[in-house]
């Protein structure tokens, strides 16, 4: 065993936590759990180069960030040379290992949806959240959400009937993104988290919405839109996180939605919650149906 592998390890640990396995040092792109993420998954990747200097590259597809190492630092040009080719080299074997999945994964889209029925009224997930299917296929007990880039159907957000979700395995998110009704110059076109969001803004306001599915995704969906629709009236619709707010751990809704809106040069709004609203509550579908179960109307 040599001493590149057990500091690659080092590194590794560093960066995810303790790890009971060696990384192969062959030059190759393996993959790995990460642990915390769900059981089962291998989001995590590295690439270690033993010869010479040795160095390599790591990263998880879930969390995005990629991390360089070399076991020292080059002595003379010819050893960062040899750095900087092999850190190339990973990343191409990185990007072509991403677009291999990116493929399986929208395979498996097509399947599962075309495979689908239509999403049914009374579905668990729909009656708490107060929304019609707006379109939604259903497989089994899961309500399926297509998202899409460049206007084709590339992974599938799947919500049980208690609530929970999951992408497809591999599949692309980032940029991707669900829409409910039709794009119209001049006309409003919100963007937002969460599909149930998504489906109170459209139902209250009867204008599009693009859904991004998660905050981290707002800015790279708004760019997207801009491109695509630039005559639409486009407006962050944002979650407001007060309760995390509230327990000191900042307000990640509220945040990611101001730094888009100023990103993008567009319009925000937020919830405007009642007094009595609890805190828990976090977006408009939040919103809408506190409302019903507790304003008269």
């Amino acid at each position: 065993m040599s001493d590149a592998v057990i500091l690659f390890r080092d590194a590794l640990q560093a960066i995810y936590g303790p790890l009971d396995w060696l990384p192969a040092p062959d030059g190759q792109l393996h993959r790995f759990h990460v642990p915390g993420d769900r059981s089962g998954s291998r989001n995590g990747w590295y690439v270690l180069f033993p010869d010479g200097l040795a160095a390599g590259a790591f990263g998880s597809w879930k969390a995005g960030a990629v991390h360089h190492w070399s076991s020292r630092t080059p002595a003379d040009p010819q050893e960062a040379e040899q750095v900087r080719q092999r850190i190339e080299q990973a990343r191409r074997q990185r990007e072509a290992e991403q677009r291999r999945r990116w493929a399986a994964a929208e395979s498996w889209a097509a399947r599962c949806w075309q495979g689908a029925r239509r999403a049914e009224a009374g579905h668990p997930y729909l009656v708490a959240k107060g929304v019609k299917p707006h379109g939604l296929r259903q497989r089994g007990g899961e309500l399926l959400v297509p998202l899409f880039h460049d206007a084709r159907l590339v992974n599938l957000q799947r919500i049980a009937p208690d609530g929970g979700k999951r992408f497809l395995p591999g599949g692309r998110v980032t940029g991707c993104y669900s829409t409910l009704g039709q794009v119209e110059a001049g006309q409003p076109l919100y963007l937002c988290e969460g599909w149930a969001t998504g489906a109170t803004l459209h139902e209250h306001t009867g204008t599009a919405v693009a859904v991004a599915l998660n905050a981290g995704n707002l800015l790279a969906v708004g760019q997207h839109l801009r491109r695509r629709y630039p005559d639409a009236v486009l407006i962050v619709a944002g979650d407001d996180d007060r309760q995390t707010e509230a327990e000191g751990k900042g307000n990640p809704g509220r945040i990611a939605a101001n730094r888009a809106a100023v990103a993008l040069g567009c319009g925000v709004v937020l919830p405007v919650w009642p007094t009595a609203a609890p805190l828990h509550l976090s977006d408009f579908n939040d919103l809408a149906t506190w409302r019903a179960a507790h304003e008269p109307a």
